[in-house]
């Protein structure tokens, strides 16, 4: 009897409340590490979804409208070209303005490129010029995290999609172009706890209710085709 009373008191009850210490540690560290990494995940996540909106309004600007394609905006960044508009000279140079505004008088039909000719002739002058650049020497320039090939696929997910959709809807009897472009936790945190993950999409759609008067997402969003936002990504 008193050999059972050592064992329990030197070993067992030891073990029992280190073991008991070692679960309470971890049912409060194992939140802060989903969060941890949800929160890397998501910076992933949202550039990309940033890398689209910065091509749909590229593609906007050239087209006049947004695509539900991805692989029209791959073909439209790597084989189209977009107008950019570059600024010589300064409108706070009164003497440039002046120069200029004496130019077009004395030649009324002269135009950009022979402007610039004569600026870098030397002429003190003050225009803007409209060049044809291809996309692709135009956007993400510098961008080592940049991938085409990877844009239509939510990070970490293992090759699931990202939903993007494209409308043009009458808005005060206006014909106003809209897209979105969405991916779910489910996917964005595939492999994660899953318990964690469902608790975070119930208390996203509990918000998004509130918030707009819907439950039907959780995840991240930028655009919408229901009403004109900006374009703006729902963690803005």
């Amino acid at each position: 009897m008193k050999i059972l009373k050592k064992v329990l008191v030197y070993l067992i009850f030891p073990l029992a409340i280190i073991g008991l210490a070692y679960m309470i540690v971890e049912s409060v560290m194992e939140p802060v590490r989903f969060n941890k990494e949800k929160e890397a995940r998501e910076q992933v996540a949202i550039q990309r979804l940033k890398d689209i909106r910065t091509l749909q309004n590229a593609y906007k600007t050239e087209c006049g409208r947004f695509t539900a394609s991805f692989d029209t905006l791959k073909s439209f960044y790597t084989d189209s070209s977009m107008k950019v508009v570059m600024q010589i000279g300064s409108n706070d140079d009164s003497l440039a303005v002046d120069n200029t505004e004496k130019l077009r008088k004395r030649y009324p039909r002269i135009t950009p490129q022979q402007m610039l000719e004569r600026y870098r002739n030397g002429e003190h002058l003050v225009f803007r010029i409209e060049n044809e650049i291809p996309v692709r020497d135009t956007l993400f320039n510098g961008r080592s995290d940049f991938n085409l090939d990877s844009l239509a696929f939510v990070p970490f997910s293992q090759g699931d999609s990202i939903k993007m959709a494209a409308v043009v809807k009458t808005v005060s009897g206006v014909k106003v172009p809209l897209f979105e472009a969405s991916l779910t936790y489910k996917s964005l945190l595939k492999g994660m706890d899953n318990q964690l993950r469902i608790n975070l999409d119930a208390s996203e759609k509990e918000m998004n209710e509130k918030k707009y008067g819907t439950a039907d997402f959780s995840g991240l969003r930028v655009g919408s085709i229901t009403a004109p936002n900006n374009n703006a990504g729902n963690w803005e």
